[in-house]
């Protein structure tokens, strides 16, 4: 059925996926802990940054999924950015996780210029590397398991960031100790840019773009007359704060209510398990139910099973740490059924313009991940200040229940607000899908 993927396109995609997560999520995750408790920059400085960074970081999205759609070279669309790409984004990462923390306000300016380059250099690869797999087979079954084994791949290298970093920042040092940051990035950084590559080198494009340059009103038209696109973003802006919450607000969670950095590793382990399961009963429910319905049952459960452990046992950490393990799931399942909905849009786009416009489809989701990441770390940053946090502070009423929400009730409140567009989705592709 998939006779024009070959086994090693199929081990090497998610493996590149897998690269490309691991450095996203060390970023994600240590990133502002990075500033404000080992730099020691001001969490209004650090939340300042983020949010410019991560606001032209979003904006150039579309500009690099139009850049794609016009590209025509031997090598492809795609795979000339993923030659490239990666050692630019691996460069970048290490130098955001350097020390440069001198008097004044220098520090501020430098880190806000590898910040926005970093966001800069992880647009080049991330777009090409997710709008691949729409033209590496001519089958929609092809198209939908290179989607399925991306995903995987990328989950288990957010596993692995999750579950192994801190491990890696100890060994180089401990948590409070600069250059261990430094050297975990360089490793991480060195280890995802390689696999990125294999991409580039070994996935071939199959589905060829049409000769014609498409121009930039109609590739516009991708989205301004593409309602189920415009509904998903909204939907997926929504579910991606989910994790994007969590990530950015965990170190100081495991740190300032639990007390204590290496249960971060258990943290990791249930959204291995619990984003892999999720994952893994995504395909067999698709074939069950509608896209649209799963994804409103997994968002309805997981904003339930989200808020349970902030109202009850919240001081009991394996009853936690389940009830994680249960919310991974269901964002799992969001993540495959999402994506599957993603490659419904571009061939909606294909039937009812005549052009695919993948490019500006998937730099559309990067930009929702992307905005979502702004609004999550706006989020974290506004709930320092309002919780007046210092640096090495002691564990408090306040920060039990100001960091507890950030990991609990705020993801629930995410998951219930990704039902709202939903509610309005229609495939076209498919008129019983309502």
């Amino acid at each position: 059925m998939n006779a024009d993927l070959t086994t090693r396109e199929k081990i090497v995609y998610p493996v590149g996926l897998l690269g490309q997560n691991m450095i996203y999520n060390f970023m994600a995750m240590y990133i502002l802990f990075f500033l404000t408790d080992i730099v020691g920059l001001p969490a209004a400085a650090a939340t300042a940054i983020m949010l410019g960074a991560s606001f032209w970081d979003a904006i150039n999205d579309p500009m690099m999924g139009m850049l794609a759609d016009r590209t025509r070279t031997r090598w492809g669309k795609f795979r000339p950015y993923l030659l490239i790409g990666p050692g630019i984004l691996a460069a970048v990462t290490i130098l955001c996780f350097a020390d440069f923390s001198t008097a004044g306000s220098a520090p501020v300016a430098i880190y806000a210029i590898f910040y926005v380059l970093w966001g800069m250099s992880y647009t080049i690869c991330d777009i090409p590397i997710w709008a691949i797999s729409s033209v590496v087979s001519t089958n929609p079954t092809g198209k939908t398991t290179m989607v399925t084994l991306g995903k995987i791949g990328g989950t288990i290298g957010a596993a692995i960031a999750s579950v192994c970093s801190i491990m890696i920042i100890n060994a180089f040092g401990g948590d409070r100790t600069p250059a261990a940051y430094t050297y975990s990035a360089a490793t991480i950084a060195a280890i995802g840019g390689i696999l990125m590559l294999l991409v580039g080198f070994f996935l071939k494009e199959r589905i060829q773009p049409t000769k014609e340059i498409i121009p930039l009103s109609k590739n516009i038209r991708t989205v301004t007359r593409n309602k189920p696109l415009k509904l998903l973003l909204l939907a997926l802006l929504a579910v991606y704060m989910v994790n994007g919450i969590r990530q950015s607000a965990q170190m100081y969670f495991v740190v300032y209510v639990w007390g204590d950095s290496s249960l971060l590793t258990f943290i990791g382990l249930s959204l291995v398990i619990g984003m892999i399961f999720g994952m893994a009963v995504s395909s067999f429910l698709m074939k069950k139910f509608t896209k649209r319905n799963i994804f409103i049952s997994a968002c309805v459960l997981g904003g339930v099973i989200s808020a349970i452990p902030f109202f009850i046992g919240s001081g009991n950490i394996p009853f936690c740490l389940i009830m994680l393990g249960f919310s991974f799931a269901f964002t799992g399942i969001t993540t495959i059924v999402g994506t599957a909905m993603l490659m419904d849009a571009i061939d909606y786009s294909e039937k009812l313009l005549g052009f695919r416009g993948e490019g500006i489809v998937f730099s559309l989701n990067t930009f929702i991940t992307k905005l979502s990441a702004m609004i999550s770390k706006g989020i974290i940053g506004i709930g320092l200040v309002l919780m007046s946090y210092q640096e090495g502070q002691a564990i408090t009423p306040v920060t039990v229940t100001g960091f507890g929400s950030m990991i609990y009730l705020i993801p629930a409140v995410c998951f219930f607000l990704t039902v709202i567009p939903l509610l309005f989705y229609k495939n076209y592709l498919n008129e019983s899908e309502s």
